[in-house]
């Protein structure tokens, strides 16, 4: 017959003495307690396995692990047997699962995918990607395994952005946890993209352009502050040249001095910098030829035209021109950093006359020819590097106070 098993009390527990070996107190149906030489209290069940074979399971020690807790413990194990699962195995799997997804927090899975996709966004745009993480998001859920963060999670955490004002970059950092979480599906660290969850959740953002002056004018007025402006070396350079070159602020902010020929007076931005992921040419004028020169001396040495003014290790801050032309008397809603483009645009065009297809060209819009295929970075470079020549001595007429027509310097072909 088999033993007979009385069940244990908390009280036997509790009065268990360490013995010089270890000794085991059964509680029935395969649990026992073992207590150990030096004192411990350790919960075991053994089960046979489906090949015949004896096995152990570990469920920790008293009083960590109370004898109901220990009981519960191996009711569960008995019911993964009677659906014929090895409660062992399942244990260890359990284990491992854990492990990967403590390993694979939202934090690691974001670096993940910052790192792969990195080739495919301009230097700039990457910067401000890791800025919207780093500040907004790893703070919420960066340390949380990224199998167990639900919508709300995400929700919350854009809805703080959201009620600061920031509505536009809420929209954009919540696209930007979606496609870390379908990196995540990709990867087998998640099951799924939870932001599909939060359509229509946040306040849609009223769009706008950005401002910009555009009346000859006021153009001069502006060239006079930006020349009259008092301020770092760097962001006096930045402001000048702003308007020579009309290019997106990124795109100034992250220049290279290995991309620029003062001799040649030709700015080269590699492809992996621009909006349209295509390499772009910019032909310099004296005057941005100029400038350039007698910004060399103070950041040449370094890889940045225009470095931080905290430190040379990155470009200048994305704020800083805004931020220039607010201290000039030009508060957002009249000027912006972008704006210097439209200006551009509107005065070639519209004062000066000049091809739309240069125009459009020299902002590194998508202009194709006749057959529908992309022009390269070389496109119509004569004609280019002219149109921007009249463009500098035009700005420096305005700043004189001259303003004059599109018959200036010759109308454009």
């Amino acid at each position: 017959m088999p033993k007979i098993v009385t069940p244990l009390t908390d009280t036997q527990i509790k009065n268990a003495k360490a013995k010089e070996k270890a000794y085991k107190l059964a509680d029935g149906g395969g649990l026992y307690l073992e207590v150990m030489p030096t004192g411990s209290k350790l919960w075991r069940m053994k089960f046979k396995q489906a090949n015949g074979n004896e096995s152990r399971l570990a469920f920790g020690s008293y009083p960590e692990i109370s004898l109901v807790d220990a009981r519960q413990k191996r009711a569960e194990a008995r019911k993964l047997m009677s659906d014929g699962i090895d409660p062992g195995q399942a244990k260890r799997d359990e284990k491992q699962t854990k492990a990967f997804a403590a390993a694979h927090t939202f934090e690691a899975v974001a670096r993940q995918w910052l790192a792969k996709t990195a080739a495919i966004r301009s230097e700039s745009t990457q910067v401000k990607v890791t800025a919207w993480l780093e500040n907004d998001v790893f703070p919420a859920i960066g340390s949380k395994p990224i199998s167990t963060i639900g919508p709300r999670d995400v929700l919350a955490t854009v809805q703080k952005m959201e009620a600061r004002g920031a509505i536009d970059s809420a929209h954009r950092v919540k696209q930007l946890c979606g496609q870390v979480f379908r990196h995540a599906v990709a990867t087998g660290s998640a099951e799924r993209d939870v932001t599909a969850d939060l359509k229509g959740a946040l306040s849609t953002a009223i769009k706008t352009n950005y401002a910009a002056i555009t009346e000859p004018k006021q153009v001069g007025a502006l060239m006079r502050a930006i020349r009259g402006y008092s301020g770092h070396h760097c962001v006096m350079a930045a402001l000048k040249l702003s308007p020579l070159v009309f290019v997106r602020p990124g795109e100034l902010r992250a220049a290279e001095w290995t991309e620029i020929d003062l001799d040649a007076a030709e700015w080269r931005i590699p492809g992996s910098k621009m909006k349209m992921r295509v390499d772009h040419l910019v032909p310099l004028s004296i005057q941005a030829v100029e400038i350039l020169r007698a910004l060399h001396p103070f950041t040449g040495h370094g890889k940045y035209v225009f470095p931080s003014i905290r430190t040379g290790a990155q470009c200048m801050s994305e704020n800083t021109i805004n931020a220039a032309l607010r201290g000039m008397g030009y508060p957002k809603e009249t000027m912006t950093a972008h704006g210097f483009r439209a200006m551009a645009r509107t005065i070639l065009d519209e004062v000066l006359n000049e091809r739309v297809d240069l125009i459009e060209h020299q902002l590194a819009h998508a202009v194709k020819d006749p057959n529908g295929r992309a022009y390269n970075r070389t496109a119509h470079l004569p004609a280019r590097r002219e149109m921007m020549q009249r463009w500098a001595d035009y700005l420096d007429c305005l700043a004189s106070g001259n303003v004059i027509n599109g018959n200036f310097g010759g109308q454009a072909a």
